[in-house]
């Protein structure tokens, strides 16, 4: 099992910085998958206990230079590590003005990712800042457990706001509540609402669109048939929400929600090279 990777590129590296940033708020441990092509960062709190889930993927031709992995088996060409993400963003953050990073999979007294940071000195030899971050290696035999997940049977889907907007009307909420209710409809209205004993505190985005959910074998989303004016609804978590709107390094080119009604509100969010979801369970 071998993995060993370079970036060169001054703005590849800042923007593999943020991606990792951003996980590092969304999740204190996560599964960093690694395959030939891609990079997964993977939680998987199961959503029936209440806890959040995450699917990040990136492809690694559009920030490595070099990349090179060898999995656990031939047939089974890839590697699963257990890692705490803040310790990679800390570790990056020694890196913004490096001439190179090297990340490689070593195991001296326990597996670790060694992030090797070049930074350009004044003299000819280059100074080299080595970090090590702990990795557990996560057996074969538990991979099916970070499976991609599916894309639920919503009842609405629907394009989210500009992100910044939505993010302060949500701090700006979460001072009132410790839940918020998010209904939208096929109509492209979207409502964020709080109600308490006291207060009832309602923002209303009209004109978002509905991603168009055909899909190639002519199979229609759950949500066709249904009356584009009736709300689907969830009630969520607000720090859970607040905690992916601020995370958020850069603004999506795309960004959508799926609601399944007192369920679960699935979030994804695209970058050319980047893709998120996260799912927040309802609240009952």
């Amino acid at each position: 099992m071998r993995f060993g990777a370079k970036i060169v590129d001054l703005a590849c590296l800042n923007h593999f910085s943020r991606v990792i940033n951003t996980i590092a708020k969304l999740a204190k441990t996560c599964t960093l998958r690694l395959t030939d092509s891609k990079l997964y960062f993977i939680l998987s709190d199961k959503v029936a206990n209440g806890g959040v889930s995450m699917w990040c993927e990136l492809c690694q031709g559009n920030f490595f230079d070099e990349f090179q992995m060898e999995g656990v088996a031939a047939e089974h060409n890839e590697i699963y590590l257990e890692l705490v993400p803040e310790n990679l963003s800390r570790a990056l953050k020694t890196a913004q003005s490096a001439k190179a990073v090297k990340i490689k999979l070593t195991n001296k007294h326990c597996p670790c990712l060694r992030v090797a940071v070049e930074l350009p000195s004044l003299s000819s030899s280059s100074r080299i800042v080595t970090h090590d971050i702990p990795v557990g290696v996560i057996p074969r035999r538990l991979w099916n457990d970070f499976r991609e997940p599916s894309v639920p049977d919503f009842d609405v889907s629907i394009y989210l706001p500009v992100l910044k907007t939505m993010k302060s009307v949500v701090e700006r909420m979460k001072n009132l509540s410790n839940s918020i209710v998010i209904e939208a409809n096929l109509s492209g209205e979207m409502n964020l609402k709080i109600e308490t004993d006291l207060v009832s505190v309602t923002t209303h985005f009209k004109d978002l669109g509905n991603p168009p959910w055909a899909s190639e074998d002519g199979y229609q989303s759950p949500a066709q048939g249904r009356d584009l004016e009736s709300m689907a609804e969830a009630r969520i978590d607000i720090k859970k929400l607040q905690q992916l709107l601020a995370g958020q390094q850069v603004n999506p080119t795309k960004a959508l929600c799926n609601i399944v009604s007192k369920r679960v509100v699935h979030f994804i969010l695209l970058h050319e090279d980047v893709s998120l979801q996260y799912f927040i369970p309802a609240l009952a």
